[in-house]
């Protein structure tokens, strides 16, 4: 990410993993989320995480990214009241769902690439459920209006009992709260909200 050679077995080097272990997690209220976390402020290396990420289509970074929601996830579990605190087998990890366009310019989703790492390093299953129709994209957009005109999300699979909800980069939380909304409304009782990133 910052153009400094890597061992072949290194997913990041040496400098870039210092600076993603000096990241400090932080928690935000969401409406509708019983805990919403980022791993990392979006800036430095974090922020060249995700544009290696997106841009550079560098598919192993997703694993990297997992790793360090896994670590700020992993305290707050215990905090989350019922029905949060039920067996494991009963929660999924369900990506934000990308655009359709965006998808197939792309050709993959960050997201999803995160979320699978995520469920695979949480031994969880991964529950792709919803999906997103095609809109005014939330990049570059003010707050007000990523708030009063969110993405267009829908169900297209079966709701599990409980869902960690995983996006790249959080900056409002809009979408989060209408994956949580699509995802209560179809029973699901408790949804957690994690990303990598949090956009200030």
């Amino acid at each position: 990410m910052c153009a400094a050679p890597c061992t072949a077995t290194e997913v990041v080097c040496a400098r870039c993993e210092a600076g993603l272990r000096a990241r400090r997690p932080t928690r935000l209220a969401v409406p509708g989320l019983d805990l919403t976390l980022a791993a990392a402020p979006y800036e430095g290396v974090a922020r060249e995480l995700v544009r290696a990420l997106k841009f550079d289509a560098r598919i192993a970074l997703a694993r990297r990214a997992a790793r360090a929601i896994a670590e700020a996830l992993e305290p707050s579990l215990g905090e989350i009241p019922r029905p949060f605190d039920g067996p494991r087998s009963s929660c999924a990890v369900v990506p934000v769902p990308a655009a359709p366009s965006r998808l197939l310019r792309r050709g993959f989703d960050p997201a999803e690439a995160i979320a699978s790492a995520l469920a695979a390093e949480l031994g969880l299953p991964l529950q792709p459920c919803l999906a997103r129709c095609d809109g005014p994209r939330q990049v570059g957009r003010r707050r007000r209006a990523r708030l009063s005109d969110p993405p267009r999300v829908r169900l297209v699979g079966e709701a599990p009992q409980r869902a960690i909800v995983v996006d790249d980069v959080l900056t409002t939380g809009a979408t989060l709260r209408v994956c949580a909304h699509v995802l209560r409304a179809a029973g699901t009782g408790a949804v957690i909200g994690a990303a990598f990133a949090r956009s200030l």
